[in-house]
């Protein structure tokens, strides 16, 4: 399908794009341009491509950088997969942009990798962050008991605050206070995209059977290997997830769940500049 785009989300898979961590650009003339997700109406089918109709107006997911049309006006249109786009609805545009690559991935770390289960408890970095945002909601809806999070700055904890969580920390120090919290037990699945000392600290707050799952690396440390005696004797284990290398399937099935979460959350709409 092809979409005239109103608004793309720029996420940090972006940024690490632009860094080379993802390889050399593949798009037209050697440079692509960024958002991994946009919304906007559709313009055009290709031959036999059912769903949503030309005009409505949809969300949809980008697997590469280079969906964009050069030759039609730079990030003005897109080519999408009919399978990766769906119809917002009553969602805002500038809302919806920020919904197809951040809340399937937001879904698959609590499901597909964390294994989160009914009644169990969730710790979150980087609550305030896309992802956070969107795993929050989610997974209140997949039926987490205790949803905590932390965050990097009294900016951001206020930003957390709208989000649903029943505990916020400073992540300087937040095993102490997830401890406290939890009574010592601990939590079942920690979402970390920091990495670092972070990462070794979250295996300390685990549950029995507990999960830390990282799907990134914000803060840019060296990399660490995890302590499989530690991870054995604990009852602990860590997991990986990165919607780039999900099957095509699991994504698309993602996807409308991802739209449907995306009318939960609380969004501002902010210049550039910030």
């Amino acid at each position: 399908m092809l979409i005239e785009v109103a608004y793309a989300g720029v996420n940090f898979a972006e940024v690490q794009h632009r860094r080379g961590e993802f390889g050399e650009p593949d798009g037209h003339g050697g440079y692509d341009v960024p958002g991994l997700e946009v919304s906007g109406k559709v313009v055009a089918l290709g031959t036999g491509a059912r769903g949503p109709a030309v005009g409505e107006r949809v969300a949809a997911y980008l697997p590469a950088f280079a969906a964009y049309l050069p030759a039609f006006g730079g990030a003005e249109f897109a080519v999408a997969d009919k399978d990766f786009v769906r119809p917002v609805g009553a969602l805002p545009l500038a809302h919806a942009a920020g919904v197809p690559c951040v809340c399937p991935t937001g879904y698959g770390v609590l499901a597909d990798a964390g294994r989160l289960r009914d009644g169990e408890t969730v710790l979150i970095h980087a609550a305030a962050g896309g992802i956070g945002s969107a795993a929050a909601r989610i997974a209140r809806a997949l039926g987490a008991n205790l949803v905590q999070g932390t965050v990097g700055s009294a900016e951001k904890r206020e930003l957390a605050g709208a989000l649903g969580y029943d505990a916020l920390f400073d992540r300087e120090g937040f095993a102490a206070s997830v401890l406290e919290v939890t009574g010592g037990r601990g939590v079942d699945l920690v979402l970390d995209p920091v990495g670092g000392p972070v990462r070794r600290a979250s295996l300390e707050v685990l549950a029995p059977f507990g999960r830390v799952v990282v799907y990134g690396d914000l803060g840019r440390h060296d990399d660490w290997t995890a302590d499989v005696w530690d991870l054995w004797k604990n009852s602990r284990s860590v997991a990986g997830y990165n919607i780039g290398t999900c099957p095509l399937a699991l994504a698309e099935n993602r996807l409308q769940v991802a739209i449907e979460a995306g009318e939960q959350i609380p969004h501002q709409r902010k210049p550039v500049a910030q």
